[in-house]
């Protein structure tokens, strides 16, 4: 019986000859690099295997130095090393991805290696599986060895809404999010992705060096959709028999037509990885949407007139119950603090949201729990960093530096021209400075070895080709 790693060793080998004709500034051809305002926007274009190629080239570096600051973080928070998660991309992830993915992977993996970078294609899966394996998989396998060991665990990721309708001034459909997560694997997320795949939809999206799909998730397509997404919070559950949530989201966003395909395409083999509220909009028919999508349990609520909000609380009771060990009536976490002010600021901002109040309201600095301005876990650009008393419901202690590390927003105006505007660090520009941090927080000193700095940029705008 052939190993995997022959078997990947195989794979590899028939793209190489499939493309010994092609030179590497053959493959380049349609690919480009810039850097911008903080952000590395990537022209990616052609067959999965040439994209794949194109992103390994072109972010060799990029994809290199994120291995290191991820695989260093989980060692550290979940006590599994690099070769545990190459392990579960081996056994349960890989044998599950559609050819084309694999295909794109391996693309990445010789674009890497051309640039002398020495990664495989279980380490480029296990990146992009990084939130679905450290922190639904794992907590998995603690609550098989101890009942409430993996509890708080599944991670709170961003803030985000999606308006249409009445609440918009325009009538038509905004959109904005802002990714929450650790400082340190935040700097990372520092890519605009333009994606030209020979079948499926054209994409543009945020994402980490290395990643097939957004992650955090944030993007439009050519015909009309836009996908986002805010995870739920304490969800407990896993199924390595699933597809990975991953491909499943790279997916929905190259093939889906409609809101009904989003849908049909998240819940055909769910993991219950990353489970999210996914807010989707569709400027075709000016509906929008959220799928709460859990692993036994999901929902959809669709309306052409509504703002809908994400900042990481269930709202499906049977979910909540079966899936979940979310208090929804404790108005002291994080979740239930920014869903007050952000239910707050759809009716203050009903009939003004456009491009420049997306903006504002992605940067606010309001803790409704307290009814006065702050910096801390309760806030639409979070900052626990300033928290001392951490955030409990994400297993996160006293100043863990976590928290919004960048954002987007666009309208259905700009989406139909391929553009969104995006911002690199904290929303509200404040810089997050590690030198200062560790000084005062020296627990945290570990991390100073990959997070140096989080600066704050600009937003600017970014247009597809």
């Amino acid at each position: 019986m052939k190993t995997f790693a022959h078997l990947c060793l195989l794979a590899l080998c028939l793209s190489l000859m499939a493309c010994r004709n092609n030179q590497p500034g053959q493959r380049l051809a349609k690919a480009s690099r810039e850097n911008k305002n903080g952000w590395i926007y990537v022209h990616l274009e052609g067959s999965p295997a040439d994209i794949g190629y194109q992103h390994g080239y072109l972010l060799s570096d990029d994809i290199d130095t994120s291995i290191q600051a991820v695989s260093y973080l989980l060692a550290h928070d979940t006590q599994k090393d690099w070769s545990f998660y190459r392990s579960c991309a081996r056994d349960f992830l890989w044998p599950h991805l559609d050819r084309e993915y694999k295909d794109e992977i391996n693309g990445i993996v010789e674009g890497l290696q051309a640039q002398h970078k020495n990664y495989d294609s279980l380490d480029i899966t296990a990146l992009n599986a990084v939130e679905e394996l450290a922190f639904y998989y794992v907590p998995s396998l603690m609550e098989q060895a101890k009942a409430g060991s993996g509890n708080n665990k599944a991670p709170g990721n961003c803030s985000a809404f999606i308006a249409t309708g009445s609440y918009t001034k325009d009538g038509k459909i905004v959109i904005g999010h802002n990714n929450w997560t650790e400082y340190i694997i935040g700097q990372h997320w520092n890519v605009i992705a333009d994606i030209v795949p020979a079948k499926g939809n054209h994409i543009l999206m945020d994402c980490m060096p290395g990643f097939i799909h957004s992650g955090d998730d944030f993007l439009i397509t050519n015909n009309g959709l836009l996908i986002t997404e805010t995870t739920i919070t304490q969800f407990k559950g896993f199924d390595t028999t699933g597809i990975p949530e991953f491909m499943r989201a790279r997916k929905a966003a190259q093939y889906s037509n409609s809101i009904d395909d989003v849908v049909r395409i998240f819940t055909t083999g769910n993991n219950g990885g990353y489970a999210n509220d996914w807010l989707i909009g569709d400027t075709k028919t000016n509906e929008v949407a959220k799928l709460e999508l859990g692993l036994k349990h999901y929902r959809v609520w669709r309306s052409k007139d509504t703002a809908i909000i994400g900042s990481n609380f269930p709202s499906d009771e049977q979910l909540i119950k079966d899936e979940t060990t979310f208090n929804v009536n404790d108005p002291t976490t994080s979740p239930n603090g920014r869903k007050l002010r952000m239910e707050q600021l759809a009716l203050d901002l009903k009939g003004k949201l456009d491009i420049g109040t997306a903006q504002t309201l992605e940067a606010d600095h309001f803790d409704a729990t307290q009814g006065r301005k702050a910096s801390n876990k309760c806030v639409v650009c979070g900052h626990i960093d300033e928290d001392a008393k951490g955030c409990s419901e994400w297993d996160l202690a006293p100043y863990y530096p976590m928290g919004a590390v960048q954002g987007k927003v666009t309208t259905a105006a700009l989406a139909g021209k391929m553009q969104l505007w995006a911002h690199m660090g904290h929303p509200c520009g404040q810089d997050f400075i590690g030198e200062t941090f560790y000084k005062a927080h020296p627990e945290y000193a570990w991390q100073s070895k990959y997070l140096k700095n989080l600066r704050a940029y600009p937003w600017t705008l970014f247009s597809a080709k």
